[in-house]
């Protein structure tokens, strides 16, 4: 990391000249929506590499980065020991659609942090994984409806984007076209952390599956109340439904050993992505093996792909979790805590409404007071003024998530000196948004 640059000489023309080729091929130029910046305004960085805790672009300024690739780099950017096991991985051979013993090793590792994950089947996406959740619970209880929380995001499938966050919530899309009708109709929506009309639709709609992220990331960063999972898990087991947790962006970011951890709360299906890869495109589900026997070729419930278990993946996900000890876990949950802490501080100082808070290495924040406990809540939060704040921040060099509806992460590699060039840094872009605003 070099010393804190300049404020307003971030360079652009190499950016902006890829950028533009982009546009000629790809929807919005960006291969994943809110990438495209449209939710703070203005040009998208193009990245060129990275390395520990930062990041460069394609004009070579650098960033103190905390979207981590939205969550799997909890090592940070390259580390040595995912590089050494992608090596020798690549030198056995990228891909053989056949059985390897790391698809076993990785989940192996996975079950001793997670031991209700009896069985798992990788996939290559988090979507692939909540998909797949979604049809074997409707096998599984042989009911259709499946039920959701407002703000909620479990990928891209057609059943989920019903009142979806993330980038829908950024692109001011209730739904999505092309989703047909009747499909949307067996998904059901209920904010978050209301128990109660979880409770009234889960006795009269027979449900196949309560699903959630247990810690929101795609609505910004939402924890539910202290009652409201144990109340979900009771609420399953009253009226014959499974609980699902998606934990793509949760798992192995709010506890060494996930949300049943956390929350002392196991479910029924769990969907894991992001860590488990290590930076490559892997992600799994699982379970109690009486659920996971009705995927084929044990049962009935198809589901296949041609990458899935690709060896790469599994090598940088065995890397990754081998070296997150817990030791290692609760060191980066302190740094973040670090960081937080001195967010509140400089909010408080420039007077500013703001709530921020986290969970292990994930966290967040919104400028507006209070807790924020549902989807609604964080869309009352000062939109404007974090546009304004997201471009400060990286005028000065630093990465956050281009979207006021995003959680942000940590890694190992975010150390003392960089939480506290950080603080430096965001201390003067606030007081720059405050002063465009003024």
């Amino acid at each position: 990391m070099t010393a804190s640059p300049t404020p307003l000489t971030t360079r652009n023309a190499r950016s902006a000249e890829i950028m533009t080729r982009a546009r000629t091929r790809f929807p919005g130029g960006v291969n994943s929506p809110v990438r495209a910046f449209r939710g703070v305004g203005g040009e998208p960085f193009v990245a060129a590499r990275g390395k520990g805790a930062c990041i460069w672009d394609a004009d070579g300024n650098e960033y103190i980065d905390y979207v981590l690739s939205w969550g799997p780099l909890v090592l940070g950017h390259a580390p040595d020991v995912v590089l050494q096991a992608l090596q020798q991985a690549m030198h056995d051979g990228t891909s053989f659609g056949m059985p390897t013993e790391r698809e076993v090793e990785l989940a192996d590792a996975i079950a001793d942090r997670m031991p209700h994950l009896e069985m798992v089947r990788f996939t290559s996406s988090g979507t692939e994984a909540a998909m797949s959740l979604a049809r074997l619970a409707r096998a599984i209880t042989k009911r259709d409806h499946i039920l959701k929380f407002e703000g909620c995001y479990h990928g891209h499938a057609d059943a989920f984007l019903v009142r979806a966050g993330s980038g829908v919530a950024t692109l001011g899309l209730p739904d999505s076209p092309g989703v047909p009708e009747a499909l949307a109709r067996l998904t059901i929506t209920c904010e978050y952390n209301d128990l109660e009309a979880v409770a009234r639709i889960a006795h009269e709609v027979p449900l196949a599956a309560i699903m959630l992220e247990p810690i929101v990331g795609n609505s910004g960063f939402i924890q539910p109340d202290p009652g409201f999972i144990p109340g979900l898990r009771r609420l399953a087991d009253e009226t014959g439904a499974l609980l699902v947790f998606d934990e793509v962006m949760t798992g192995f970011r709010i506890a060494y050993g996930g949300a049943a951890e956390r929350f002392g709360v196991t479910p029924d299906l769990t969907a894991l992505g992001k860590v488990i890869g290590g930076g490559l495109p892997v992600a799994a589900y699982g379970g109690k093996r009486e659920f996971m026997e009705h995927v084929a070729p044990t049962g009935p419930v198809y589901q296949a792909g041609t990458l899935s278990g690709n060896p790469l993946a599994m090598a940088a996900g065995l890397a990754t979790l081998g070296a997150l000890t817990r030791a290692v876990h609760d060191s980066i949950t302190a740094q973040t805590e670090m960081l937080v802490q001195g967010l509140r501080d400089i909010a408080t100082r420039h007077g500013v409404p703001f709530t921020a808070a986290h969970a292990g290495s994930m966290w967040g924040f919104f400028f507006r007071d209070g807790v924020v406990r549902t989807y609604d809540d964080a869309k009352q939060s000062d939109v404007p003024l974090f546009r304004r704040f997201f471009h400060a921040a990286r005028r000065r060099g630093v990465s956050l998530a281009p979207s006021a509806f995003e959680a942000a992460f940590m890694s190992a590699a975010h150390g003392p000196r960089e939480i506290g060039e950080t603080l430096h840094r965001l201390d003067e872009a606030l007081g720059a948004a405050l002063a465009e605003r003024d």
